[in-house]
């Protein structure tokens, strides 16, 4: 079993930045895979922001050169460092890490506003 924690969500003006952190517990190792995704006002799917996996990095097109992903194998704990924010980054930023199966954080907050 894996728990996953989110934290770092909030309100912010365009063109400023959050840091989210996931810490993760249970039966993790350091080559699964992590990432973040996020659920916008209104839609129904998740949408995949960043994923780490190993040396591998992924991001979808409209945040990068804004978003950095990374992990600290040691806190079992991945980051997003989000900068240059923009209204519609807005929604539910959540947490999932891959060993077999998925498992997701409870999901937090970000708001941009304009």
């Amino acid at each position: 079993q894996v728990q996953l924690v989110e934290s770092g969500g909030g309100l912010v003006q365009a063109g400023g930045s959050l840091r989210l952190s996931c810490a993760a517990s249970g039966s993790i190792f350091s080559s699964n895979t992590m990432g973040w995704y996020r659920q916008a006002p209104g839609e129904q799917q998740r949408e995949s922001v960043a994923i780490i996996s190993g040396s591998i990095i992924n991001y979808r097109d409209s945040v990068k050169g804004r978003f950095t992903i990374s992990r600290d194998i040691a806190k079992n704990t991945v980051y997003l460092q989000m900068n240059s924010l923009k209204p519609e980054d807005t929604g539910v930023y959540y947490c999932t890490i891959t060993n077999g199966r998925s498992y997701w954080g409870q999901g937090t907050q970000v708001t941009v506003s304009s």
